[in-house]
């Protein structure tokens, strides 16, 4: 069974709304969880279903419950976020697919460095009113000029997880 999701623009409702990282580290024994505070975004729906749109995170915003951790992984050895103080993903497609899933193309942006990801998503909710989302998907962090990793202690890549809520935008 599938949702159908109403035509029109929808804006991020960044309050029900949450985007984290996870990475393994110290040779996979510990897991490094952080969350974006700082989320906008939005998108539209055409007649067939399909979307595009995009959203923006702060990368000063990025909390992993640990203070010097939060201000290395702002600086220039990862996000670098005095010169790049955004993420971004473009939605180039949002396709359904079968059941709840739904089918996205786009592009990352991080530290000024743009590369192709796709992923499935899956519909949570869509009502006239609301549209809601997750999602998980690893993204290597060397691909984007962050290749920091003291004594070999981080490796692989990191996992992003997202629940987007959406709403309606008022005209």
């Amino acid at each position: 069974m599938s949702m159908a999701v109403e035509t029109g623009t929808w804006q991020l409702d960044p309050a029900r709304s949450t985007v984290g990282v996870r990475h393994k580290t110290m040779w996979g024994m510990v897991t490094v969880k952080g969350t974006f505070a700082g989320l906008t975004g939005g998108g539209e729906v055409g007649p067939d279903g399909s979307a595009s749109g995009s959203i923006t995170l702060d990368t000063t915003s990025l909390d992993t419950k640990n203070a010097k951790r939060d201000t290395h992984l702002r600086s220039a050895d990862f996000f670098d976020a005095d010169r790049h103080p955004e993420l971004i993903f473009a939605v180039r497609s949002a396709t359904p697919g079968d059941d709840k899933a739904v089918e996205v193309a786009g592009e990352l942006t991080a530290r000024g460095i743009s590369r192709p990801q796709s992923f499935t998503a899956h519909l949570t909710e869509a009502s006239a009113d609301a549209v809601a989302l997750t999602a998980e998907f690893a993204v290597d962090r060397e691909q984007f000029g962050m290749g920091w990793n003291q004594l070999g202690m981080i490796r692989g890549r990191t996992t992003v997880t997202a629940s987007l809520r959406f709403v309606r935008a008022t005209s």
